[in-house]
């Protein structure tokens, strides 16, 4: 596929325009509550996930099409998944009935202090991963010089 490169920086753009809409839903003509509520926290997931998706393809398809993954890189698409996790747990903690600000009658859940300290926490440890995978992929074949000062292994020159 020729247009692949093109792909996953179209999926990752969404990713970030979704991400913008949940943190500033004025931006597209909704009115805002105050503070942060639960459908801000999954379009904000929603966004981020698009995002590490776009990143992974992109960087798979640039630098690794055509090999095989190595331990680190396994372990960078593990941390990401484990970061989402962590921001999803976080920012619908109340929903889930263990956060600070469990919904009543006559409130609703809200993102709290140390919720929002866990949420971001969550995409930094999902974005680590990202690096990771980028970073630790299998090491560059070497070029082969087809000039005369190459010699095969074992040979005296």
């Amino acid at each position: 596929m020729e247009r692949s490169n093109e792909t996953s920086i179209i999926i990752g753009a969404l990713g970030v325009v979704v991400t913008l809409m949940g943190l500033f839903p004025g931006i597209i003509g909704l009115d805002a509550a105050p503070g942060i509520g639960v459908l801000q926290v999954v379009v904000i997931l929603a966004g981020f996930s698009l995002l590490f998706l776009g990143a992974y393809m992109f960087v798979y398809q640039a630098f690794y099409r055509g090999t095989r993954r190595t331990l680190a890189q396994d372990v960078g698409i593990r941390l990401t998944l484990t970061g989402l996790v962590i921001a999803a747990a976080a920012g619908l903690a109340d929903v889930f009935g263990f956060g600070s600000h469990p919904p009543t009658p006559t409130t609703r859940p809200l993102l709290g202090e140390l919720q929002a300290m866990a949420f971001v926490g969550g995409f930094l440890v999902a974005s680590a991963g990202v690096v990771i995978y980028a970073l630790f992929g299998p090491p560059a074949e070497p070029e082969d010089s087809s000039g005369e000062d190459s010699l095969p292994l074992g040979t005296i020159g």
